[in-house]
């Protein structure tokens, strides 16, 4: 079973919590009692990064053949281009700034 320790007792035995990642254990720190992070053997951090690799990688190939908009489509549909904006007069451009 994985270690639980408080944050101050963490920062107390540092090196120590180190040692033990380094030795394959993981230890767990807790805030108020809540689980806020852990100390983890380098390996299980590597290993948790190449599987999320993998999960985004599948995702991205399941959508290759999925519709494309380019990118004028993308910018107006984002900056809303078709409608008049608050800050714009008549001719759709925008008013300086109003000094105070």
């Amino acid at each position: 079973m994985d270690e639980v320790v408080s944050i101050s007792a963490a920062r107390a035995g540092f090196t120590e919590l180190v040692a033990r990642a380094e030795a394959g254990e993981t230890t767990v720190i807790t805030r108020k009692g809540e689980r806020v992070a852990a100390f983890v053997p380098i390996e299980l951090l590597d290993a948790a990064e190449d599987a999320a690799d993998e999960l985004l990688a599948r995702e991205a190939c399941e959508h290759l053949n999925d519709p494309t908009v380019t990118m004028a489509e993308l910018l107006t549909d984002l900056f809303d281009c078709n409608e008049p904006r608050s800050d714009a007069d008549d001719t759709g451009r925008d008013t300086p700034a109003t000094a105070l």
